[in-house]
C-alpha cells in the first residue's frame, strides 16, 4: 500500500482530498499579493467515527456539564430513581403545610372558615399556576436540572421565613377563646405580613419545582422503543406514588409535630426536607440527561396564531391581489425564469394536515412579512397543543373538588370525634386514607392491571390515557355525591345533640368524612397520572415541560374556580335575604350540602363535555421519528 524511501517518509497512495481557497488578491509594490488557505476534508475513516459518535449518543440531550449525553451512560430508570427520592421529600415539605394550614389561619391567626378556606386555595392555586412558569424557562431558555436547583432554593428561603414567622409571639395576633364575649378574637391584619411573603416565595419554590422535575424524569427514557415509552408509563405512576409517600409523612408525622409540638417545629420540619432534597438531587447529576432549550413555544405559538390571522386577511381583500401582481417591475419572462430556479433549489414541502385548517394560512410561499414565515413543522405543533387545550379544561372542574380536601372537608373533620380508639387523629391526617389507598393502587395498576389490559387489547398502552382521565372524572362526581350524603349526616347529629352552636366535638366519627377523600383520591391517581403521561407524549419536543405543567395548571385552575364558587354562592344567596350557604365562624350553620350537590351536578355536566372532546381526539402516531 505505501513505498518507502531512503528518507524514512512514507507516502500513501490514498489520495488527500484538499482544498485550496484564494481569500483576496491584492497589489503591494506592483507586485501581486495572493491569499489563500487550504482546508482537508474528512477523510472516509473519520467520517465513520463521527457516525459512530452520534450513534453513542442521544441527539439533542446534553450532560450536566453540557457535553453529549452518552447513551448507555446517561438517562434510564437509574437517574429517574433519583427524581422520585427528590419528590418525595419535595411533596412532604409542601403538603405537610398546604394540609393543616387551614386550621393555623383560623386558630393561630383568627381568619374566619371561609377567608381561611379561601387563602389557602389561592396560596396552592399559586403554586400550581406558577408551574406552567417553570415549564416555560425549562423548555425556552434553561434546564429542567437547573430549573428544579433554583427553585427549591426559592422554597427553602420561604419556609424559613414561616417558621420564623410562627416562632415569633409578634408576628401572630393575641390568643384569643372562640365566642368569648369578653375577649374577642382579631384577624391578623398587618401582622399577616411576614406569613404572606413566606407562603408566595414558597408557591414560587413550589411552582418551579413542579414545572421542572415530572419533565425531567420522563427525559431520561428513550421514546423511540416500545421498553422506553413502557418505562416511561411506569414512571409517571411511580411519580404520584412519590406524591403519596411524601404526603404520607406530612399528614402524620409533620402534622403531629405541628398540633401538639407548635407550627415552628414543623415548618422546621419542611425546610429541613427541601434542603435534604437538593443534595440528593445532585447525587444524580452523572446519570442525568438533559434535554437542550430549544426557545421560546409560546413565541411559536403566537407567531403561528398571527401568520394565519394575518394571512387570511391579506387573502380575502382583493386589493393586496393586485399589488402583489403589479408593484414588481420584471416582466413575465423574468418571473418565470425565477420561479423555475426557486423550483430547481426549493424541495418539495410537506403539506400541513387537514384540521385546524385556519391555521394552514401560516404557511405560504411568499409571506408579507419575513418575521411570520412558518414552517409545515411549527403549524402542526401548533395544533398538538391547541388539540390538548379542551382535555386539559375538563380536568379543571376535578381539581375543583379535589380543593374541598384542603379545605371544608378539613373543618368537617375537626368538628367531629377524631378519635380512634385511645389515638386522638388530628383533622389534617385525614388524607392517610386516600394516600395509603394510593400507595397501594398505584403499584397494582402498574403490575397488574397495565399488563392484564395489554394482553387483552393486544395494545401497548392497554389503558388509554383519555380512559384514566375520564375514570377519575367519574369518581369525582361520586366523591361529591358522597360528601353532600355525609354532611347532611353530621349536621343531623349536631341537631339532635343540641351541639348546633357549640364547639365541642360531635357523636359522629369522622371516618364518615374518609369516604370523600377516599373517592377523590382515586381519582386523582387516574387523572393526574394520565394527565401528566398524556401532556409529555402528546405534546412536541419543544414544549414537553410546558405540557406536562398543563397538568399542574389544571389544579390551580381549580383552585381558583373553587375560591370563585364559594364567592359566588354567598353573594347569589345572600341576595335573596337568606343567610350566606357558607359564611360564619360556625360550620353546624353553613350549607355545606347544598354546596357538595352543587359540585356533584357541575361535575356531572364536566363529564359529559370530557367525553365530547375525547371521543374526537386522535393520538399523535408512535413512531421511531416521534
Amino acid at each position: 500500500m505505501s513505498r518507502p524511501f531512503s528518507s524514512g517518509l512514507t507516502i500513501f497512495r490514498e489520495p488527500l482530498n484538499m482544498t485550496l481557497s484564494i481569500t483576496s488578491l491584492s497589489t503591494s509594490n506592483n507586485i501581486l499579493v495572493i491569499k489563500s488557505s487550504i482546508t482537508r476534508e474528512p477523510t472516509q475513516a473519520e467520517k465513520v467515527m463521527d457516525g459512530e459518535q452520534q450513534l453513542n449518543t442521544w441527539e439533542g440531550y446534553v450532560d450536566w456539564r453540557n457535553r453529549p449525553a452518552a447513551k448507555g451512560r446517561h438517562g434510564g430508570m437509574l437517574a429517574a430513581s433519583f427524581v422520585l427520592v427528590v419528590e418525595v421529600l419535595e411533596n412532604l415539605a409542601y403538603l405537610a403545610n398546604a394540609s393543616n394550614l387551614v386550621l393555623y389561619l383560623s386558630k393561630f391567626m383568627h381568619f374566619s372558615p371561609s377567608s381561611s378556606a379561601n387563602i389557602v386555595t389561592n396560596f396552592m392555586g399559586t403554586a400550581f399556576l406558577l408551574a406552567l412558569f417553570g415549564g416555560f424557562l425549562s423548555d425556552a431558555f434553561f434546564s429542567t436540572y437547573l430549573i428544579y436547583l433554583i427553585s427549591a432554593s426559592i422554597e427553602l428561603v420561604g419556609l424559613l421565613i414561616l417558621a420564623i414567622q410562627a416562632h415569633l409571639p409578634s408576628l401572630k395576633p393575641p390568643a384569643c377563646e372562640l365566642g368569648n364575649v369578653k375577649n374577642p378574637c382579631m384577624e391578623a391584619g398587618g401582622k399577616a405580613g411576614m406569613l404572606f411573603a413566606g407562603l408566595y416565595l414558597v408557591a414560587l419554590g413550589v411552582g418551579g419545582i413542579k414545572g421542572s422535575l415530572p419533565p425531567h424524569g420522563a427525559e431520561q427514557f428513550d421514546e423511540n422503543t416500545p421498553k422506553g415509552r413502557k418505562q416511561r408509563s411506569s414512571f409517571f405512576n411511580y411519580y404520584v406514588f412519590s406524591l403519596s409517600c411524601g404526603a404520607l409523612i406530612a399528614v402524620t408525622f409533620v402534622v403531629w409535630i405541628e398540633d401538639n409540638k407548635g407550627w415552628q417545629w414543623g415548618f422546621g420540619i419542611s425546610t429541613a426536607s427541601i434542603l435534604i432534597s437538593i443534595p440528593i438531587f445532585l447525587l444524580g447529576s452523572a446519570t442525568y440527561r438533559t434535554k437542550i432549550p430549544t426557545g421560546s413555544p409560546i413565541t411559536t405559538i403566537i407567531k403561528v396564531v398571527v401568520a394565519a390571522i394575518f394571512n387570511t386577511c391579506k387573502l380575502r381583500n382583493p386589493s393586496n391581489a393586485v399589488m402583489s401582481m403589479t408593484t414588481s417591475p420584471m416582466s413575465s419572462t423574468e418571473i418565470n425564469r425565477k420561479q423555475d430556479s426557486q423550483s430547481r433549489e426549493i424541495a418539495p414541502r410537506e403539506a400541513p394536515t387537514e384540521s385546524l385548517k385556519f391555521l394552514n394560512n401560516a404557511v405560504i410561499d411568499n409571506p408579507f412579512y419575513s418575521a411570520l414565515e412558518c414552517t409545515v413543522n411549527e403549524v402542526e405543533e401548533v395544533k398538538i397543543v391547541l388539540r390538548i387545550l379542551p382535555i386539559f379544561a375538563c380536568t379543571i372542574m376535578l381539581n375543583c373538588c379535589l380543593a374541598q380536601l384542603s379545605t371544608f372537608s378539613v373543618q368537617q373533620a375537626a368538628t367531629m370525634n377524631t378519635k380512634l380508639g385511645s389515638l386522638k387523629v388530628p383533622p389534617a391526617s385525614l388524607p392517610t386514607f386516600p394516600v395509603l389507598f394510593i400507595m397501594i393502587l398505584a403499584p397494582t395498576y402498574n403490575h397488574i392491571i397495565i399488563p392484564f389490559a395489554r394482553r387483552v387489547t393486544k395494545t401497548e398502552m392497554g389503558i388509554t390515557h383519555l380512559q384514566r382521565i375520564g375514570t377519575g372524572l367519574f369518581l369525582s362526581i361520586v366523591a361529591m355525591a358522597v360528601a353532600a350524603l355525609v354532611e347532611i349526616k353530621r349536621k343531623g347529629v349536631a341537631a339532635e345533640s343540641g351541639l348546633k352552636n357549640s364547639s365541642e366535638p360531635l357523636g359522629i366519627t369522622f371516618l364518615w368524612v374518609a369516604l370523600q377523600y377516599l373517592f377523590l383520591g382515586s381519582a386523582d391517581l387516574f387523572t393526574l397520572a394520565g394527565l401528566m403521561e398524556f401532556f409529555f407524549t402528546e405534546a412536541p419536543t419543544s414544549m414537553r415541560s410546558i405540557s406536562t405543567a398543563l397538568s399542574w395548571v389544571s389544579l390551580a385552575m381549580g383552585y381558583y374556580l373553587s375560591s370563585v364558587l364559594v364567592s359566588l354562592v354567598n353573594r347569589i344567596t345572600s341576595s335573596f335575604g337568606h343567610h350566606p350557604w357558607l359564611f360564619g365562624n360556625n360550620l353546624n350553620h353553613y350549607h355545606l350540602e347544598r354546596f357538595y350537590w352543587l359540585m356533584c351536578g357541575l361535575s356531572g355536566l364536566n363529564f359529559l363535555h370530557y367525553l365530547l372532546w375525547a371521543s374526537r381526539y386522535k393520538y399523535r402516531p408512535t413512531s421511531p421519528d416521534t
